[in-house]
């Protein structure tokens, strides 16, 4: 999964990046697709520990396991899906005027 981040997230969270400041179509798509990449790999990463009974630091522990472990990569879990929301409502709204001005133009013919 960390190949993937490197390879795929780190370029698209630049594009993402461009695209914001550039105000260009495509921009909500690019985070949509960024958000889920990064939830489904935090996802991973919980389930993994889970599974492995986390055997890699000391579970309960109250600095390593619930500052790091837990809020830490909460964070990682909530901000992607706020991103998502955001995503979805305005690709919702540009499809939702499209498809007024589709019916719109209809209507005249």
């Amino acid at each position: 999964m960390e190949s993937v981040t490197a390879i795929v997230d780190g370029p698209l969270a630049f594009l993402v990046a461009y695209s914001f400041m550039k105000q260009t179509p495509y921009r909500y798509v690019a985070q949509l697709v960024l958000s889920v990449l990064q939830l489904y790999g935090d996802v991973l990463y919980f389930a993994i520990e889970i599974f492995e009974g986390f055997i890699h630091g000391p579970f309960g522990h109250p600095l390593y396991f619930w500052f790091y472990f837990v809020f830490f990569n909460s964070l990682w879990i909530i901000i992607p899906f706020v991103f998502i929301i955001e995503a979805w409502i305005n690709i919702t709204a540009s499809q939702a005027s499209s498809d007024s001005t589709v019916r719109y133009k209809g209507k005249d013919r």
